[in-house]
């Protein structure tokens, strides 16, 4: 639900701001509000450190260059080159099955053949809507597009690997106190140098990235991620594209045909098939997410 305001959001935003101020500003809004609740639980419990540990300094670095500047930067660039949210969407929905072949090549999981069987479905069904939406060919903001969901499915799978010991939202402030800075230096820089036009649109918009889509959704996501394994529990974003569907008429007043809907639809019903197999993780993945050790 909370990500799935990201796109409309964005293309508020771009009615006054630039999509490079867009795309580092809201990561340095959301590290105030990281910041702030890290140093709020260290005052009040005495525990838990303000700076991410250095043993996982990498890790950390993984998760900012996909969904700190990644994913903002490709979506932001692909929606000011001229992708409407509707589009985007249904193209965003094939984050899922990356999410998945991510967590099976870092996190360890192996989900079952019907998972996969699923999963290709709902990438055919994205990429048969595509392909007939630009003629044939991907267009530019295609290709960021697909830039965006890959740098977001590697920083969901290295995020969600991180919070099955550490809470979720430890992990985006973490990420995002790692990336500050760059996030804030270029945010002065840009703000200075690009003319931003603040208007009701686009500081509503660019609140809501800052502060709903840069933080507190990666919340219950990380630790959803976590408990439910990264591979079956990141289909459940396949939901995303008929809600943004939902943002984009009520919001932008955008009109899309039967085609994009007949897509949006292929892809729920993929979900709902990810989340009836049950071959999703193998036996060291369930160990590790339960805390049991010598089981025989």
């Amino acid at each position: 639900m909370a990500f799935s305001g990201t796109v409309p959001a964005t293309l508020y935003a771009l009615r006054g701001l630039d999509p490079y101020f867009i795309a580092v500003g809201r990561a340095s809004v959301a590290v105030v509000v990281a910041l702030a609740c890290l140093i709020a639980v260290r005052l009040t419990t005495g525990s838990g450190p303000i700076l991410p540990p250095r043993d996982r300094l990498r890790s950390y670095a993984v998760i900012a260059l996909g969904v700190v500047f990644g994913f903002p930067l490709f979506s932001g660039l692909a929606l000011n080159a001229g992708a409407s949210a509707s589009h985007a969407a249904v193209v965003v929905g094939l984050l899922p099955a990356a999410t998945a072949a991510c967590a099976a090549l870092r996190a360890g999981e192996r989900p079952g053949p019907r998972f996969w069987t699923a999963c290709a479905l709902g990438a055919a069904s994205v990429t048969a809507f595509t392909l007939a939406r630009g003629g044939g060919r991907l267009s530019v903001a295609d290709v960021l597009l697909l830039l965006a969901l890959a740098s977001a499915a590697v920083g969901y799978t290295e995020g969600g690997r991180l919070a099955r010991d550490t809470p979720g939202w430890r992990v985006i402030s973490y990420a995002l106190v790692v990336a500050a800075p760059v996030t804030v230096p270029a945010t002065l820089i840009l703000g200075a140098t690009t003319g931003p036009q603040i208007t009701g649109e686009s500081a509503a918009g660019f609140a809501y990235l800052g502060l709903v889509s840069m933080f507190l959704g990666f919340v219950p996501w990380y630790a959803g991620l976590a408990l439910g394994g990264i591979a079956r529990a990141g289909q459940t974003q396949l939901l995303q594209p008929l809600l943004t569907l939902v943002w984009a008429w009520v919001l932008l007043g955008e009109r899309f045909g039967p085609v994009t809907v007949v897509a949006a639809l292929a892809v729920l019903a993929c979900v709902l098939a990810t989340q009836r197999a049950r071959g999703a993780l193998n036996r060291v993945t369930q160990e590790r997410r339960m805390g049991v050790t010598g089981v025989t």
